[in-house]
């Protein structure tokens, strides 16, 4: 299909093996798809729209419907809001009610005092910022993206009820808060009548800090919703790195990811999976996402794209996997 003609979605988006495809999210009403399109990377104004739209089209078409955006995803940063906010105006208008639509506010996003962090006037201007950014009138899932230490959890709690209750987001959810944070934010926000509909943390083969430090269970047993992001630990869960750093690779370009973390122990570890995988007719990547999506209470798992062919790839994983058929890493690997 010519992506410069106007956008019909596909009409068969949710039938056959797309039937499947979605899970509860906690024991709320809301069901997500087992994967979501994150736009951390790919999506800002340093990258091709078209692309990002083809991305964005085949996701939806083949049934992801929840799209994954934060304050400052770009880069610079709102910038991938601002294109999502293009695709809504030319492509996804008349989808708007099938679309699961989320952004966070927590991390830098301007200059001075007040655009940082977990303050009630960071986290409703950023909102507000962001609304304007992606031509809605509110957004289905509004997260605080990291707990503040500084702020009182009071404060930003009160904010997310207030955001809810002022129509601009019909959910909260909260990212990478400690065990103890995220007990005290489910009570108050259950107190309130604005229960805490998903917790976001990184969870791979790699990182399985959720599970160890209990957050996981806990959102399990109390009925929150758990979306993993980074679930290919950036891309070295999969064949990318078995032989060298590729030059391109987010790896080679000295970014979050950094040459020296591709040890000899982590390749043994990849080259393991790799091993793994074959036996099952599977890649190390698809693998992988199985693995996240077989653990106990996880809902959907965000993947990042950088085209339309490796989405593809990612869509190929199963929703499941026996976790004893996949090999865990020693302690000594790790990526720092």
């Amino acid at each position: 299909m010519n992506i410069t003609e106007k956008y019909v979605a596909a009409e068969g988006r949710y039938d056959g093996e797309n039937a499947g495809f979605y899970r509860r999210c906690g024991i709320s009403g809301v069901l997500l798809p087992r994967i979501s399109l994150g736009m951390w990377h790919n999506f800002g104004g340093v990258d091709p729209f078209e692309r990002s739209r083809a991305m964005t089209r085949y996701a939806f078409d083949h049934g992801i419907t929840h799209f994954d955006l934060a304050n400052n995803y770009g880069p610079p940063y709102g910038s991938a809001e601002t294109t999502f906010g293009r695709l809504m105006t030319e492509d996804f208008r008349p989808y708007r009610d099938e679309m699961f639509i989320s952004t966070k506010a927590g991390y830098d996003m301007w200059r001075g005092p007040y655009g940082n962090w977990g303050s009630r006037k960071y986290l409703m201007a950023s909102l507000d910022q962001s609304l304007r950014r992606m031509n809605l009138d509110y957004v289905d899932l509004f997260y605080s993206h990291r707990y503040d230490p500084n702020t009182p959890l009071e404060e930003t709690l009160q904010a997310l009820v207030d955001i809810v209750r002022a129509g601009k987001a019909l959910y909260v959810g909260i990212s990478r808060w400690p065990l103890e944070a995220l007990k005290f934010a489910d009570k108050y926000l259950r107190d309130r009548d604005v229960p805490l509909l998903i917790y976001q943390g990184r969870l791979n083969l790699i990182d399985r800090e959720p599970q160890d430090s209990g957050v996981l269970d806990y959102c399990y047993e109390n009925g929150i919703g758990f979306i993993s992001f980074s679930p290919l630990a950036q891309g070295v869960l999969t064949s990318k790195y078995l032989n060298k750093i590729p030059e391109g690779s987010r790896m080679s370009r000295s970014g979050s990811l950094k040459p020296q973390m591709l040890t000899p122990a982590l390749h043994d570890y990849i080259e393991e999976l790799n091993a793994a995988s074959q036996q099952q007719g599977l890649t190390i990547a698809e693998l992988a996402l199985a693995w996240v999506q077989a653990q106990r209470g996880v809902t959907s798992v965000i993947v990042g794209a950088s085209s339309v062919e490796q989405l593809a790839c990612n869509l190929q994983s199963p929703g499941g996997i026996d976790p004893a058929a996949v090999p865990l890493p020693g302690k000594n690997v790790s990526l720092g």
